[in-house]
């Protein structure tokens, strides 16, 4: 064959067949959906942050007057104190107990593991409404605090503690569950004390895992609203400047600035943690033999009543707030009744707000679970289209790195934008149902692309050869194999729905209340108790339907994955 007729054969290009168009057509639909409910938005508060009230572009001016306004700048030091100091006390906390519950062999390790993921079900504003109780003013252990207050760092960084152990305890429990046993017996053979075997055998398996989980409650805390909202007091953080901006004092602009200010740490750290994971080598090969750990009385004793303590004061932060929810009127009358349940009398929101949570969440479970699935599915397994396909997947990772309260004033910028012609849904009941869906976006995309990378491509290439729709592949043969990780999915944008506050604090109308931002105004105006029955509320919600959701889980399970057994 001539070099001609070589060069020719390399440009002939297969024709697309019907299929391929279709999941092209797919591929470009959810590109669109993210940059509709991701970019442009993030975009239209760029904007905002170099416009003046009339509109006009001013360049850097409020950037200049938010560095030279003390009382502003401030809060960038009093975030980061908070961050850090949170998170070294969360990771201490959580890393013990994660050893503990991977690497001995105490009893009832499901039951720790069950009371310490707790605090996933609650909005964070539980822990603070349930710390007035214990330290406040009025509160059952306030002398435990001698001269000092529970409004300020001390209540927020408590607060703080008990909102992101379960995320650090997951990520740690991981970590500590991959072990080389082989490394330990040379240890014991070497005669190496525990101390020196745990910094250089133990520490270095856990290395990427614990860096993991000290960017993750950083992240977490630098952007969480609820606690600060509730315990914080004076303390501004720019969490709760960005709120105070918008609605305290109407000036956007200014929201805008501190948003993209608090974006920052969020960026660094998201960008640190992926880069960190990179680096991550196979730590379990082969040849490997998994770590049993061994009995030893006295350490599991100490291990034991650590775990007790630490299950002790989670219980007892969820159910202070639920004991305070029943009683009459704290502190003059503690008689136990179901007035603070009677949300249709209080300020803030009634029943009908607990009934909106229900179906948003039910709605973003859905919806978005299809969405997601549907859009991994296109991005792991399509043909061609590799640049737009990497596009999509850039940004499906955008949504980790956005605080949920950027992310919902981003969303007035662009949809209540008078040229928008999206913005009919602006107030209604789909703009919340978007925005959860986007805010959650990445960890349920990440899970739907763990469980398609387990499937083998030859699915979908005998598919093909048997002339066989890709779209019937893929509701007979994928997302029945897949049903473990879609299920996970579903429950998570569900629990995720029912107690975000901060990225649909900006966004709900009188119509559209939510759960969670009613137990919000009613802390505000002073119902306390009512706030906490609210968030009791929640709970007993997100934990029924977890509960439920097992349940179910377990019977689509039995018929669907049956060929997972031998």
């Amino acid at each position: 064959m001539t070099d001609q007729a070589l060069y020719s054969a390399e440009e002939v290009k297969p024709k697309l067949s019907r299929d391929d168009w279709v999941m092209r057509a797919f591929i470009l639909g959810i590109g669109v959906w993210l940059v509709i409910t991701l970019l442009l938005p993030l975009y239209a508060m760029l904007s905002k942050s170099f416009q003046n009230k009339d509109g006009g572009y001013i360049g850097l001016s409020n950037y200049v007057e938010y560095f030279s306004t003390p009382a502003l700048f401030n809060s960038i030091e009093n975030s980061f104190f908070i961050a850090i100091v949170s998170t070294i006390i969360t990771i201490s906390l959580a890393s013990v107990f994660a050893f503990v519950l991977a690497r001995s062999t105490i009893p009832f390790k499901g039951m720790f593991k069950g009371i310490a993921l707790l605090p996933l079900l609650a909005p964070s504003l539980l822990p603070g409404i349930s710390f007035v109780y214990l330290f406040g003013r009025q509160g059952v252990l306030k002398d435990l605090l001698g001269d000092y207050s529970i409004y300020g760092p001390i209540g927020i960084v408590m607060g703080e503690v008990f909102y992101t152990f379960p995320h650090a305890l997951m990520i740690l429990i991981a970590a500590f569950s991959i072990a080389d046993a082989r490394l330990y017996e040379a240890a014991d053979v070497l005669r190496t004390g525990r101390i020196r075997t745990f910094f250089t055998v133990t520490l270095p398996g856990i290395k990427y895992g614990l860096i993991s989980a000290i960017f993750v409650v950083f992240t977490l805390v630098i952007t969480d609203f609820g606690i600060p909202k509730v315990i914080g007091g004076q303390f501004n953080v720019l969490a709760t400047d960005i709120y105070k901006q918008v609605i305290g004092q109407q000036n956007f602009e200014m929201g805008a600035v501190v948003s993209v200010v608090l974006l920052i740490p969020a960026i660094v750290a998201f960008m640190v943690d992926r880069f960190v994971q990179r680096k991550q080598v196979a730590m379990l090969t082969a040849r490997a033999v998994p770590y049993e750990p061994k009995p030893h009385f006295w350490l599991n004793t100490a291990f034991f009543i650590y775990c007790c303590v630490i299950g002790v004061m989670i219980i007892g932060i969820i159910g202070m707030a639920g004991y305070a929810s029943f009683v009459t009127f704290w502190p003059y009358n503690l008689e136990l009744s179901l007035n603070n349940y009677n949300f249709d009398i209080m300020d803030g929101g009634g029943w009908d707000s607990f009934y909106n949570s229900l179906k948003m969440a039910a709605y973003s479970a859905i919806f978005g679970t299809v969405i997601i699935f549907t859009g991994a599915y296109m991005v792991e397994k399509a043909k061609g289209f590799s640049l737009m396909r990497s596009v999509i997947q850039f940004l499906c990772m955008i949504p980790m790195a956005v605080p949920g309260m950027v992310l919902g004033l981003a969303y007035i910028f662009f949809f209540n934008h008078p040229d928008n012609p999206l913005g009919f849904i602006y107030g209604t009941m789909p703009i919340l149902v978007i925005v959860t869906i986007a805010h959650f976006y990445t960890v349920s995309h990440l899970t739907s692309m763990t469980a398609l990378k387990q499937m083998d491509p030859e699915f979908e290439t005998v598919s093909a050869s048997l002339k066989v729709p890709f779209y019937k592949t893929f509701i007979r043969v994928t997302v029945p194999v897949c049903l473990p990780a879609v299920l996970d999915v579903s429950i998570y944008l569900f629990v995720n729905a029912m107690t975000t506050v901060s990225a649909v604090i900006f966004l709900y109308s009188s119509d559209t209340s939510l759960a969670s931002i009613a137990a919000l105004n009613m802390d505000d105006a002073g119902d306390v108790a009512p706030a906490a029955a609210m968030c009791m509320v929640i709970v007993a919600t997100s934990a029924t339907v977890r509960v439920l959701h097992a349940i179910l889980s377990r019977g689509l399970q039995m018929r669907t994955q049956a060929w997972r057994k031998r």
